[in-house]
């Protein structure tokens, strides 16, 4: 087998895979058929999709702790499948009030809220669970898999998305159908986790509870700088660069003068990046500190760039290089996170990890949304990737000036030297457990 695909000789990893990618099918389509019925029902359109988003992702920044120790006390094949139902129910819900003709956007705003609980619920196990299923040797690589996973969902998701609503007329019932749609798709995970082979898991051992756990987690990674350093990195591109699906949904109606089908198509076209981005990823046998990085130093001028193009082609054309630095420096982010931490505080770390990357949509949503109606769609790629260079150079200098220098950024993880547990982890483990 290829070495990219080498953690699909894995029966469990197959299974989990095909259930993953169903599901994250589904809710790309949720998430265009969602804005394109918050743009449908408001007044302020820019503005109420970015409070959408901000709610949405809101659950992550408040509920990731949590999550992260629930994470580590329970088993994690279990608690996704409770998981997978906290977000189909909203879903469900959603959609059927779209279809009946009685959706208003306060309707939308509950809901959005309530899928983030169940999706900050989910995360942090869903992410530190796939070192339960595959190897350790195997984890860079089928780490790259689920991001390549996720973004060939991200591919057909939003096409099918537009053509449906544009097939069911385009209006709010049309929405409904799509997102009634997805949560029908979390029947795959469920099945997937339920026959999975327990004798091929390596179940991490579950933590009693214990009063500070969420403090141990915190104290942890506070003494790791490569691993607040990656934080660092990702809030700053979370919250101020990858508000993809308000960004697009305005540039394609305000700058374009689109439809929903031109706007799915961008999603598509992103994902075509993305989807590279990741399977380069997955064949990489080692990750380094200035992947990261570089990835996002790349992005952030990928989206300068990007509200500056002056027509729809271009920008279409341009949105398989804003997909590949994303994915790229997500992947990396991701990867690194769960290669250099300690597998007992790998689910709360992963809670932290998500809760920075995720938490921060909800405080740059709402900012992004209202540059976009008061200055013009162009100033949320333009201002974003602007802040996304400015924060990244600010956390590159406070990481030479903790570290020593730079050095450590070009080492690989894992090696004498590097960035994994042979350097800082030891003491790491200690503090935190004080």
């Amino acid at each position: 087998m290829s070495p990219t695909f080498r953690s699909l000789a894995n029966p469990n990893y197959r299974l989990y895979a095909t259930g993953a990618f169903v599901s994250n099918t589904g809710t790309w389509m949720q998430r265009v058929a969602q804005d394109w019925l918050v743009l449908h029902l408001a007044v302020n359109g820019g503005t109420a999709v970015g409070i959408t988003t901000g709610l949405q992702f809101l659950p992550a920044l408040l509920l990731s702790p949590f999550a992260g120790v629930v994470a580590d006390r329970f088993p994690k094949r279990t608690l996704l499948q409770v998981t997978q139902v906290m977000m189909a129910l909203p879903a469900f819900l959603l959609g059927l009030l779209a279809v009946t003709g009685v959706a208003e956007v306060w309707h939308v705003y509950v809901l959005a809220l309530v899928f983030g609980i169940g999706t900050a619920m989910d995360a942090p196990a869903r992410q530190s669970f796939v070192s339960e299923i595959v190897t350790d040797d195997d984890l860079t690589n089928a780490v790259g898999l689920n991001s390549a996973s996720f973004n060939a969902a991200r591919i057909v998701g939003p096409a099918i998305a537009g053509v449906l609503i544009g097939a069911f007329g385009g209006g709010t019932q049309a929405t409904g159908w799509v997102i009634m749609a997805n949560a029908v798709t979390y029947l795959a995970p469920i099945l997937a986790l339920r026959g999975m082979d327990p004798s091929r898991l390596r179940p991490a051992p579950t933590q009693g509870r214990s009063p500070g756990m969420v403090r141990e987690g915190v104290r942890y990674v506070a003494g790791r700088p490569d691993l607040v350093l990656v934080l660092v990195v990702v809030f700053v591109v979370g919250t101020f660069g990858l508000n993809f699906q308000m960004t697009s949904a305005l540039m394609a109606t305000d700058v374009f003068g689109k439809g929903a089908t031109e706007y799915g198509l961008l999603g598509t076209f992103m994902a075509v990046g993305s989807l590279t981005g990741a399977l380069l990823a997955a064949r990489r046998p080692t990750v380094r500190l200035r992947l990261v990085v570089g990835a996002a130093v790349l992005f952030g001028i990928a989206e300068v760039v990007a509200g500056l193009l002056p027509s729809y082609v271009t920008f279409a054309v341009w949105m398989p290089v804003l997909g590949l630095s994303a994915l790229t420096m997500i992947t990396a982010a991701n990867t690194l996170m769960q290669v250099a931490t300690a597998p007992e505080l790998r689910g709360r770390v992963m809670a932290l990890y998500l809760m920075i990357f995720m938490g921060g949509t909800p405080l740059g949503a709402p900012v992004v949304g209202w540059v976009g109606e008061t200055f013009g769609a162009r100033w949320t790629l333009v201002g974003g990737g602007g802040i996304t260079l400015l924060g990244v150079g600010l956390a590159i200098a406070w990481y030479a000036a903790r570290s020593g220098g730079l050095a450590r950024i070009l080492t690989p993880v894992g090696a004498p030297g590097s960035l994994g547990p042979r350097v800082w982890d030891n003491q790491a483990v200690a503090r935190a457990q004080k």
